[in-house]
């Protein structure tokens, strides 16, 4: 099997700050933590930003850049930055930031899609945040807007013009579709990066038969013209990490996905799930991809190209 390539999801938009004391922040948190996950393994770094007062999803750029150059400082992991953001925010607001910083990569959700957050909401009673639980609650009137203008959009601006590759995010088997239209537009270049994502309530369940069918449609769409990873929401983060190693694809985790590395217990930090995740794969005997490796692999336009 070639080389697995280790993701690492820092702090994302989903989960609040009332959750988990080890959910990254502030600049020096998302930072700190970012770099620790990469010197525990993970060649990629898929990064959010937050308000550091308030810890609320935040797409401006300011508080991006107040964390990014330390990051390409002190490692070489492949940055790859969202243009999901949160389903709050609008198309213009979730780009600003990669526009202007032009990473290696940007993860691209591939369809509009209910993104409900709010059972998470009757778990907690004590919030540290007034925005949260109003956060988590109104997720049941609320949809991920990403239609095909939309996308055409974020290929043109970040692929075309700025040279960015994509973590084809799929939420559904119909997304993998969405991805082939977009291939025969000419719009998306082989090889393609795509991550199957599973348990997000909206999305396609956390179910091993449905990480088996989202890989035999992506032959059939595909060929071998692709590489595949595997992010699975919460409790199901690292079974579903674990399938996807041994079926040859590559990993995702992160305290964005999942905030525990045992049932019951909350991951102490982003580095923790890696090293669990790196010790996991290489029991079944995968190498772990360095950056360069990812870079190789992805065909990446480097570090130099990047404006951070």
């Amino acid at each position: 099997m070639s080389k697995i390539i280790i993701t690492c999801a820092v702090t994302g938009s989903i989960h609040t700050p009332t959750m988990s004391p080890h959910l990254p922040v502030t600049a020096t948190e998302i930072a700190e933590q970012a770099i620790a996950a990469a010197d525990a393994g993970a060649a990629i770094l898929h990064l959010h930003a937050r308000d550091p007062e308030t810890g609320r999803p935040s797409a401006a750029t300011e508080h991006f850049m107040a964390f990014l150059p330390e990051i390409a400082q002190r490692t070489d992991a492949v940055v790859n930055l969202t243009t999901g953001g949160s389903a709050l925010m609008s198309l213009d607001e979730r780009l600003a930031a990669p526009k202007q910083t032009e990473p290696e990569m940007c993860s691209l959700n591939m369809g509009s899609m209910n993104f409900a957050l709010y059972p998470m909401a009757t778990k907690i009673n004590d919030w540290k945040h007034d925005w949260e639980k109003p956060f988590l609650e109104n997720s049941d009137d609320l949809v991920f807007k990403n239609t095909p203008r939309d996308i055409t959009h974020i290929l043109t601006e970040l692929g075309v013009n700025r040279g960015a590759r994509f973590e084809f995010e799929c939420y559904d088997v119909g997304h993998l579709y969405m991805l082939r239209h977009f291939v025969d537009r000419g719009l998306v270049k082989t090889p393609l990066f795509i991550q199957f994502v599973f348990g997000v309530l909206g999305g396609i369940g956390a179910d091993p038969e449905n990480l088996m069918h989202m890989k035999r449609i992506a032959d059939k769409l595909f060929g071998d013209s692709y590489a595949f990873s595997v992010l699975a929401a919460g409790r199901h983060q690292m079974p579903l990490a674990t399938m996807s190693a041994a079926m040859g694809g590559h990993v995702r985790v992160g305290l964005e996905d999942s905030l525990q590395i045992d049932k019951g217990r909350l991951a102490k930090s982003n580095a923790e799930q890696v090293s669990k995740i790196r010790e996991i794969v290489e029991l079944l005997g995968r190498t772990v991809a360095s950056p360069a490796d990812a870079r190789h692999i992805l065909g990446l336009k480097g570090p130099t190209k990047t404006k951070f």
